[in-house]
Protein backbone atom coordinates (compact mmCIF):
# COMPACT_ATOMS: atom_id res chain seq x y z
CA UNK A 1 0.00 0.00 0.00
CA UNK A 2 0.94 3.58 -0.42
CA UNK A 3 1.47 5.56 2.59
CA UNK A 4 1.90 9.46 2.70
CA UNK A 5 4.65 11.33 5.46
CA UNK A 6 3.76 14.58 5.92
CA UNK A 7 6.52 16.40 7.38
CA UNK A 8 5.71 19.47 9.37
CA UNK A 9 8.62 21.46 10.30
CA UNK A 10 10.40 23.87 7.75
CA UNK A 11 13.14 24.62 9.96
CA UNK A 12 16.69 24.78 8.51
CA UNK A 13 17.84 22.39 11.19
CA UNK A 14 14.79 20.01 11.67
CA UNK A 15 14.46 16.95 13.73
CA UNK A 16 11.38 15.51 11.91
CA UNK A 17 13.61 14.54 8.73
CA UNK A 18 15.35 11.59 10.78
CA UNK A 19 11.86 10.60 12.07
CA UNK A 20 10.69 10.64 8.68
CA UNK A 21 13.48 8.95 7.61
CA UNK A 22 13.08 6.20 10.37
CA UNK A 23 9.93 5.94 9.05
CA UNK A 24 10.38 5.37 5.58
CA UNK A 25 12.66 2.35 6.32
CA UNK A 26 10.20 0.65 8.80
CA UNK A 27 7.21 1.00 6.41
CA UNK A 28 9.55 0.11 2.89
CA UNK A 29 10.74 -3.50 5.10
CA UNK A 30 6.95 -3.74 5.16
CA UNK A 31 6.16 -4.02 1.88
CA UNK A 32 4.72 -0.34 1.48
CA UNK A 33 5.61 2.25 -1.13
CA UNK A 34 6.51 5.88 0.87
CA UNK A 35 4.79 9.47 -0.49
CA UNK A 36 7.08 11.82 1.02
CA UNK A 37 5.22 15.45 1.49
CA UNK A 38 7.97 18.10 2.24
CA UNK A 39 6.94 21.53 2.53
CA UNK A 40 10.45 23.25 2.07
CA UNK A 41 10.22 21.41 -1.44
CA UNK A 42 6.62 22.32 -2.14
CA UNK A 43 7.37 26.12 -0.97
CA UNK A 44 3.71 26.96 -0.79
CA UNK A 45 2.44 30.38 -0.05
CA UNK A 46 -0.06 31.33 2.88
CA UNK A 47 -3.59 29.35 1.64
CA UNK A 48 -5.60 31.69 -0.45
CA UNK A 49 -7.65 29.49 -2.86
CA UNK A 50 -7.20 25.93 -2.58
CA UNK A 51 -6.40 23.37 -5.56
CA UNK A 52 -10.25 22.94 -5.97
CA UNK A 53 -10.60 26.40 -6.46
CA UNK A 54 -8.08 27.03 -8.45
CA UNK A 55 -8.83 27.13 -12.74
CA UNK A 56 -5.37 25.88 -13.22
CA UNK A 57 -3.39 24.91 -10.44
CA UNK A 58 0.60 24.98 -10.37
CA UNK A 59 2.06 21.61 -11.60
CA UNK A 60 3.64 21.07 -7.50
CA UNK A 61 0.19 21.21 -6.79
CA UNK A 62 -1.12 18.80 -9.13
CA UNK A 63 1.86 16.15 -7.73
CA UNK A 64 0.63 17.14 -3.94
CA UNK A 65 -3.56 16.26 -5.26
CA UNK A 66 -2.49 13.11 -7.07
CA UNK A 67 0.21 12.14 -3.63
CA UNK A 68 -2.77 12.91 -1.21
CA UNK A 69 -5.62 10.63 -3.73
CA UNK A 70 -3.05 7.97 -4.45
CA UNK A 71 -2.27 7.41 -0.51
CA UNK A 72 -3.84 4.77 1.08
CA UNK A 73 -3.02 6.50 4.25
CA UNK A 74 -1.42 9.70 6.22
CA UNK A 75 1.22 9.55 8.67
CA UNK A 76 1.86 13.34 9.91
CA UNK A 77 5.55 13.68 11.30
CA UNK A 78 5.16 16.87 13.14
CA UNK A 79 6.86 19.11 15.71
CA UNK A 80 5.07 21.40 18.15
CA UNK A 81 5.08 25.04 17.67
CA UNK A 82 4.00 26.78 21.13
CA UNK A 83 1.98 23.94 22.31
CA UNK A 84 0.04 23.61 18.50
CA UNK A 85 0.51 22.64 14.80
CA UNK A 86 3.18 24.10 13.05
CA UNK A 87 1.84 26.72 10.14
CA UNK A 88 3.28 24.57 7.34
CA UNK A 89 1.12 21.62 8.44
CA UNK A 90 -1.51 22.77 8.31
CA UNK A 91 -0.99 24.99 5.29
CA UNK A 92 -0.40 21.86 3.59
CA UNK A 93 -3.28 19.84 4.85
CA UNK A 94 -5.60 22.67 4.08
CA UNK A 95 -4.21 23.09 -0.05
CA UNK A 96 -6.20 19.86 -0.71
CA UNK A 97 -9.29 20.03 1.14
CA UNK A 98 -10.90 16.16 -0.75
CA UNK A 99 -8.73 13.28 -1.90
CA UNK A 100 -8.38 12.80 2.35
CA UNK A 101 -11.78 10.82 3.31
CA UNK A 102 -11.81 7.19 4.38
CA UNK A 103 -7.86 6.69 4.42
CA UNK A 104 -6.57 6.19 8.22
CA UNK A 105 -4.17 9.10 9.11
CA UNK A 106 -1.95 8.64 12.42
CA UNK A 107 0.76 11.22 14.22
CA UNK A 108 4.15 10.64 14.88
CA UNK A 109 5.12 13.55 17.25
CA UNK A 110 8.53 14.50 18.05
CA UNK A 111 10.37 17.77 20.01
CA UNK A 112 13.38 18.41 21.60
CA UNK A 113 11.93 18.54 25.66
CA UNK A 114 10.17 15.51 27.93
CA UNK A 115 6.73 15.50 26.07
CA UNK A 116 7.50 14.66 22.80
CA UNK A 117 4.87 17.33 21.18
CA UNK A 118 1.95 15.28 22.78
CA UNK A 119 -0.34 18.15 22.81
CA UNK A 120 0.11 18.07 18.96
CA UNK A 121 -1.41 15.09 18.26
CA UNK A 122 -4.77 15.35 19.64
CA UNK A 123 -4.58 18.63 17.37
CA UNK A 124 -3.99 16.93 14.54
CA UNK A 125 -6.58 14.49 15.24
CA UNK A 126 -9.28 17.71 14.93
CA UNK A 127 -7.82 18.57 11.68
CA UNK A 128 -7.75 14.99 9.77
CA UNK A 129 -10.88 14.32 11.32
CA UNK A 130 -12.50 17.86 9.60
CA UNK A 131 -10.32 16.28 6.38
CA UNK A 132 -12.37 13.24 6.67
CA UNK A 133 -9.13 10.72 7.29
CA UNK A 134 -9.88 9.15 10.60
CA UNK A 135 -6.82 8.58 12.96
CA UNK A 136 -5.81 5.40 14.13
CA UNK A 137 -6.31 5.00 18.26
CA UNK A 138 -1.87 4.86 18.59
CA UNK A 139 0.19 7.80 18.20
CA UNK A 140 3.85 7.66 18.36
CA UNK A 141 5.28 10.70 20.38
CA UNK A 142 9.77 10.69 20.41
CA UNK A 143 10.61 12.88 23.30
CA UNK A 144 14.17 14.57 23.64
CA UNK A 145 14.40 13.60 19.55
CA UNK A 146 18.35 15.08 19.31
CA UNK A 147 19.21 12.56 21.80
CA UNK A 148 17.13 9.54 20.22
CA UNK A 149 18.65 9.96 16.95
CA UNK A 150 22.52 10.46 16.27
CA UNK A 151 24.14 12.92 14.07
CA UNK A 152 23.83 10.75 11.22
CA UNK A 153 20.00 10.09 11.77
CA UNK A 154 20.35 6.65 12.95
CA UNK A 155 18.38 5.73 16.22
CA UNK A 156 19.86 5.35 18.89
CA UNK A 157 17.14 4.68 21.25
CA UNK A 158 16.10 1.03 20.33
CA UNK A 159 12.98 1.48 22.14
CA UNK A 160 11.27 3.62 20.11
CA UNK A 161 11.39 0.71 17.64
CA UNK A 162 9.17 -1.49 19.83
CA UNK A 163 6.71 1.50 20.22
CA UNK A 164 6.20 2.00 16.33
CA UNK A 165 6.51 -1.33 15.04
CA UNK A 166 2.85 -1.49 17.56
CA UNK A 167 2.09 1.94 15.89
CA UNK A 168 2.66 0.45 12.45
CA UNK A 169 0.66 -2.90 13.20
CA UNK A 170 -2.08 -0.77 14.11
CA UNK A 171 -2.16 1.61 11.35
CA UNK A 172 -1.91 -1.65 8.63
CA UNK A 173 -5.03 -3.01 9.91
CA UNK A 174 -6.76 0.14 9.17
CA UNK A 175 -5.62 0.70 6.23
CA UNK A 176 -6.76 -2.37 4.93
CA UNK A 177 -9.89 -2.77 6.27
CA UNK A 178 -10.65 0.75 4.59
CA UNK A 179 -9.08 -0.09 1.52
CA UNK A 180 -11.47 -3.00 1.61
CA UNK A 181 -14.55 -0.78 2.32
CA UNK A 182 -13.51 1.74 -0.47
CA UNK A 183 -12.95 -1.01 -3.13
CA UNK A 184 -16.56 -2.65 -2.26
CA UNK A 185 -18.64 0.56 -1.66
CA UNK A 186 -16.59 3.64 -3.79
CA UNK A 187 -15.44 6.98 -1.94
CA UNK A 188 -17.74 9.49 -0.69
CA UNK A 189 -18.73 12.00 -3.92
Amino acid sequence: MKVALILGSVRKERNGMAVASWLQEKLRARGHEVLLIDPIELALPLLDLTYEEMEDPPEKLKRLKRQIVEADGYIAVTSEYNHGVPAAMKNTLDYIGSGYARKPSAVVSYSTGPLGAARVVEQMRLIFAGLGAPTVPPSVSIPSVHEAFDEKGELRDKGHDKAVDRFLDEFEWYMGALKLMRERHGQPT
